[in-house]
Protein backbone atom coordinates (compact mmCIF):
# COMPACT_ATOMS: atom_id res chain seq x y z
CA UNK A 1 0.00 0.00 0.00
CA UNK A 2 2.71 2.31 0.90
CA UNK A 3 5.20 1.58 -2.41
CA UNK A 4 1.21 2.07 -4.30
CA UNK A 5 1.04 5.40 -2.75
CA UNK A 6 4.27 6.65 -3.55
CA UNK A 7 4.23 5.55 -7.14
CA UNK A 8 1.12 7.35 -7.47
CA UNK A 9 2.40 10.78 -5.44
CA UNK A 10 5.71 10.83 -7.76
CA UNK A 11 3.34 10.84 -10.75
CA UNK A 12 1.01 13.95 -9.21
CA UNK A 13 4.25 15.91 -8.67
CA UNK A 14 4.34 15.54 -12.55
CA UNK A 15 0.82 16.54 -12.60
CA UNK A 16 -0.08 12.78 -14.17
CA UNK A 17 -3.08 10.59 -13.07
CA UNK A 18 -2.46 6.96 -12.74
CA UNK A 19 -4.42 6.31 -16.03
CA UNK A 20 -2.88 9.39 -17.91
CA UNK A 21 -5.44 11.91 -16.94
CA UNK A 22 -4.17 15.41 -15.81
CA UNK A 23 -4.93 15.95 -11.99
CA UNK A 24 -8.53 18.23 -12.70
CA UNK A 25 -9.36 15.91 -15.73
CA UNK A 26 -12.63 14.21 -15.75
CA UNK A 27 -12.88 11.03 -17.53
CA UNK A 28 -15.20 10.62 -20.76
CA UNK A 29 -18.98 11.36 -19.61
CA UNK A 30 -22.04 10.20 -21.43
CA UNK A 31 -26.00 10.73 -19.91
CA UNK A 32 -28.71 8.96 -21.53
CA UNK A 33 -31.91 9.73 -20.45
CA UNK A 34 -35.01 7.41 -20.45
CA UNK A 35 -33.61 4.00 -20.67
CA UNK A 36 -36.25 2.18 -18.47
CA UNK A 37 -39.72 1.62 -19.65
CA UNK A 38 -41.12 0.59 -16.51
CA UNK A 39 -40.06 3.76 -14.21
CA UNK A 40 -41.55 7.15 -14.36
CA UNK A 41 -38.10 8.75 -15.08
CA UNK A 42 -34.88 7.26 -15.85
CA UNK A 43 -31.10 7.68 -17.35
CA UNK A 44 -27.67 6.44 -17.50
CA UNK A 45 -24.58 7.75 -16.48
CA UNK A 46 -21.05 6.55 -17.91
CA UNK A 47 -18.19 8.13 -16.51
CA UNK A 48 -14.96 6.25 -17.88
CA UNK A 49 -15.90 2.38 -16.69
CA UNK A 50 -18.33 4.00 -14.62
CA UNK A 51 -21.64 3.28 -15.04
CA UNK A 52 -24.87 3.56 -12.93
CA UNK A 53 -28.41 3.69 -13.48
CA UNK A 54 -31.13 5.89 -11.63
CA UNK A 55 -34.56 4.89 -11.55
CA UNK A 56 -37.70 7.29 -10.11
CA UNK A 57 -40.92 5.58 -9.48
CA UNK A 58 -43.52 7.81 -8.07
CA UNK A 59 -46.35 6.64 -5.46
CA UNK A 60 -49.49 8.10 -3.60
CA UNK A 61 -49.07 7.64 0.02
CA UNK A 62 -49.87 9.75 3.43
CA UNK A 63 -47.35 12.20 3.67
CA UNK A 64 -44.42 11.99 7.35
CA UNK A 65 -46.40 13.04 10.25
CA UNK A 66 -43.99 15.62 10.64
CA UNK A 67 -44.03 17.55 7.19
CA UNK A 68 -48.11 16.75 6.30
CA UNK A 69 -48.29 19.44 3.74
CA UNK A 70 -45.43 17.95 1.62
CA UNK A 71 -44.79 15.02 -0.86
CA UNK A 72 -41.47 12.73 0.12
CA UNK A 73 -38.60 11.40 -1.32
CA UNK A 74 -36.34 8.45 -0.56
CA UNK A 75 -33.08 8.16 -2.31
CA UNK A 76 -31.77 4.33 -2.24
CA UNK A 77 -28.06 2.51 -3.90
CA UNK A 78 -27.93 -0.67 -4.32
CA UNK A 79 -24.15 -1.62 -4.82
CA UNK A 80 -24.40 -5.66 -6.15
CA UNK A 81 -21.29 -8.06 -6.47
CA UNK A 82 -22.26 -8.15 -10.79
CA UNK A 83 -21.04 -4.15 -10.45
CA UNK A 84 -17.52 -5.04 -8.38
CA UNK A 85 -16.96 -7.85 -6.53
CA UNK A 86 -15.63 -6.26 -3.22
CA UNK A 87 -19.60 -6.03 -3.04
CA UNK A 88 -21.86 -8.15 -1.13
CA UNK A 89 -25.22 -9.28 -1.46
CA UNK A 90 -27.42 -8.56 1.07
CA UNK A 91 -28.59 -5.47 2.48
CA UNK A 92 -27.13 -2.20 2.26
CA UNK A 93 -23.68 -1.74 3.41
CA UNK A 94 -21.56 1.49 4.77
CA UNK A 95 -21.14 2.24 1.37
CA UNK A 96 -24.35 2.24 -0.32
CA UNK A 97 -25.80 4.00 2.53
CA UNK A 98 -23.68 6.41 2.43
CA UNK A 99 -23.73 7.33 -1.19
CA UNK A 100 -27.96 7.42 -0.57
CA UNK A 101 -27.52 9.76 2.01
CA UNK A 102 -25.11 11.98 0.12
CA UNK A 103 -27.19 12.19 -3.02
CA UNK A 104 -30.51 12.71 -1.20
CA UNK A 105 -28.81 15.31 0.79
CA UNK A 106 -27.88 17.60 -2.37
CA UNK A 107 -31.16 17.13 -3.70
CA UNK A 108 -33.07 17.98 -0.04
CA UNK A 109 -31.47 20.56 0.94
CA UNK A 110 -30.92 22.27 -2.60
CA UNK A 111 -35.19 22.19 -2.84
CA UNK A 112 -34.76 20.63 -6.14
CA UNK A 113 -38.26 19.36 -5.59
CA UNK A 114 -41.23 21.66 -4.43
CA UNK A 115 -42.25 19.33 -1.79
CA UNK A 116 -45.05 21.20 -1.13
CA UNK A 117 -46.77 20.70 -5.31
CA UNK A 118 -46.67 17.07 -4.43
CA UNK A 119 -49.40 17.11 -2.00
CA UNK A 120 -52.92 16.10 -2.99
CA UNK A 121 -54.47 16.28 0.88
CA UNK A 122 -52.74 17.55 3.50
CA UNK A 123 -52.04 14.86 5.81
CA UNK A 124 -53.59 12.55 4.15
CA UNK A 125 -52.50 11.87 0.44
CA UNK A 126 -49.12 12.97 -1.20
CA UNK A 127 -46.93 11.75 -4.24
CA UNK A 128 -44.00 10.45 -3.11
CA UNK A 129 -40.59 10.39 -5.42
CA UNK A 130 -38.35 7.39 -4.45
CA UNK A 131 -34.90 7.15 -6.94
CA UNK A 132 -33.05 3.96 -6.81
CA UNK A 133 -30.01 4.12 -7.96
CA UNK A 134 -27.63 0.69 -9.45
CA UNK A 135 -24.23 0.87 -10.70
CA UNK A 136 -23.41 -1.85 -13.58
CA UNK A 137 -19.84 -1.26 -13.13
CA UNK A 138 -18.23 0.95 -10.31
CA UNK A 139 -14.60 2.12 -11.56
CA UNK A 140 -14.54 4.95 -9.01
CA UNK A 141 -16.53 8.55 -8.56
CA UNK A 142 -19.65 6.70 -7.43
CA UNK A 143 -21.16 9.51 -6.06
CA UNK A 144 -20.72 12.37 -8.87
CA UNK A 145 -22.03 9.45 -10.86
CA UNK A 146 -24.88 8.59 -9.01
CA UNK A 147 -25.58 12.20 -8.20
CA UNK A 148 -25.78 13.01 -12.50
CA UNK A 149 -28.05 10.23 -12.65
CA UNK A 150 -30.34 10.99 -9.91
CA UNK A 151 -30.66 14.29 -11.65
CA UNK A 152 -31.06 13.54 -15.41
CA UNK A 153 -33.67 10.93 -14.17
CA UNK A 154 -35.45 13.10 -12.21
CA UNK A 155 -35.67 15.93 -15.18
CA UNK A 156 -36.73 12.88 -17.13
CA UNK A 157 -39.60 12.01 -14.98
CA UNK A 158 -43.43 12.51 -15.84
CA UNK A 159 -46.49 11.46 -13.44
CA UNK A 160 -48.15 8.43 -14.47
CA UNK A 161 -52.45 8.96 -14.79
CA UNK A 162 -55.22 8.40 -12.04
CA UNK A 163 -57.98 6.69 -13.05
CA UNK A 164 -61.69 8.49 -11.98
CA UNK A 165 -61.24 6.01 -9.14
CA UNK A 166 -58.46 7.33 -7.89
CA UNK A 167 -56.07 4.46 -9.09
CA UNK A 168 -52.85 5.22 -10.53
CA UNK A 169 -52.55 3.76 -14.26
CA UNK A 170 -48.51 3.23 -14.13
CA UNK A 171 -48.98 2.24 -18.03
CA UNK A 172 -49.64 5.24 -18.90
CA UNK A 173 -47.76 8.51 -18.27
CA UNK A 174 -49.18 11.82 -18.61
CA UNK A 175 -46.78 14.99 -19.88
CA UNK A 176 -46.71 16.64 -16.41
CA UNK A 177 -43.55 16.29 -15.24
CA UNK A 178 -42.04 16.90 -11.76
CA UNK A 179 -42.42 20.46 -9.93
CA UNK A 180 -38.07 20.96 -10.22
CA UNK A 181 -36.92 24.45 -9.10
CA UNK A 182 -33.52 23.72 -8.53
CA UNK A 183 -30.94 21.34 -10.28
CA UNK A 184 -28.24 20.26 -8.30
CA UNK A 185 -25.08 18.74 -8.90
CA UNK A 186 -22.42 17.14 -6.93
CA UNK A 187 -18.51 17.02 -7.35
CA UNK A 188 -16.35 15.24 -5.63
CA UNK A 189 -12.40 16.22 -4.61
CA UNK A 190 -10.16 14.33 -3.32
CA UNK A 191 -6.51 14.80 -1.60
CA UNK A 192 -4.22 12.84 -2.38
CA UNK A 193 -1.01 14.02 -0.08
CA UNK A 194 -0.48 17.93 -0.81
CA UNK A 195 -2.40 17.11 -4.73
CA UNK A 196 -6.36 17.16 -5.40
CA UNK A 197 -7.68 15.24 -8.03
CA UNK A 198 -11.16 15.20 -8.84
CA UNK A 199 -13.30 11.89 -10.61
CA UNK A 200 -11.23 9.29 -8.76
CA UNK A 201 -10.33 5.92 -9.87
CA UNK A 202 -10.79 2.84 -7.30
CA UNK A 203 -6.65 2.86 -6.65
CA UNK A 204 -7.39 6.56 -6.32
CA UNK A 205 -9.98 6.44 -4.13
CA UNK A 206 -8.54 3.38 -1.99
CA UNK A 207 -5.46 5.77 -0.70
CA UNK A 208 -7.24 9.13 -0.66
CA UNK A 209 -6.15 11.52 2.18
CA UNK A 210 -9.60 13.49 2.21
CA UNK A 211 -12.56 13.63 0.55
CA UNK A 212 -14.77 16.51 -0.16
CA UNK A 213 -18.22 16.15 -2.23
CA UNK A 214 -20.00 19.52 -2.50
CA UNK A 215 -23.26 19.69 -4.29
CA UNK A 216 -24.04 22.83 -5.82
CA UNK A 217 -26.82 24.58 -7.85
CA UNK A 218 -27.09 25.68 -11.30
CA UNK A 219 -26.07 29.42 -9.63
CA UNK A 220 -23.36 27.46 -7.97
CA UNK A 221 -24.57 27.93 -4.91
CA UNK A 222 -23.04 25.47 -1.95
CA UNK A 223 -26.25 23.07 -0.52
CA UNK A 224 -24.84 20.11 1.03
CA UNK A 225 -20.77 18.89 1.62
CA UNK A 226 -20.01 15.97 2.52
CA UNK A 227 -16.16 15.13 4.28
CA UNK A 228 -14.74 11.94 3.90
CA UNK A 229 -11.34 10.33 4.49
CA UNK A 230 -9.04 10.09 7.86
CA UNK A 231 -6.92 13.03 7.91
CA UNK A 232 -8.58 16.84 8.67
CA UNK A 233 -8.58 19.63 6.10
CA UNK A 234 -7.92 23.13 6.49
CA UNK A 235 -9.80 26.21 5.53
CA UNK A 236 -7.69 26.63 2.90
CA UNK A 237 -7.78 23.46 1.63
CA UNK A 238 -11.41 23.09 2.04
CA UNK A 239 -11.70 27.01 0.05
CA UNK A 240 -9.75 25.46 -2.56
CA UNK A 241 -11.77 22.37 -2.85
CA UNK A 242 -14.97 24.22 -2.91
CA UNK A 243 -13.29 25.95 -6.06
CA UNK A 244 -12.32 23.46 -7.57
CA UNK A 245 -15.89 21.73 -7.15
CA UNK A 246 -17.43 25.10 -8.46
CA UNK A 247 -15.58 24.76 -11.78
CA UNK A 248 -16.17 21.19 -12.36
CA UNK A 249 -19.87 21.07 -12.30
CA UNK A 250 -19.80 23.88 -15.11
CA UNK A 251 -18.24 21.27 -16.94
CA UNK A 252 -20.71 18.60 -15.76
CA UNK A 253 -23.72 20.88 -15.94
CA UNK A 254 -23.34 21.45 -20.14
CA UNK A 255 -24.09 17.43 -20.38
CA UNK A 256 -27.84 18.08 -18.92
Amino acid sequence: MKDKKEHILKALKKGVRYDGRKLLEYRKITVEPGIVHGAEGSAKVKIGDTEIIAGVKIALETPYPDTPEKGNLMVNAELRPMANPDFESGPPGEEAIEIARVIDRGIRESKAIDQEKLCIEKGEKAWSVMIDLVPLNASGNLLDAGALAALAALKNTVFPEITEEGIINYDKKTKEKLPLQKEPLEVTVLKIGEYFVVDPLPEEEELLDARLTVALTAENMICAVQKGGTEPLSIKEIDTMVGIAQDKAKELRKLL
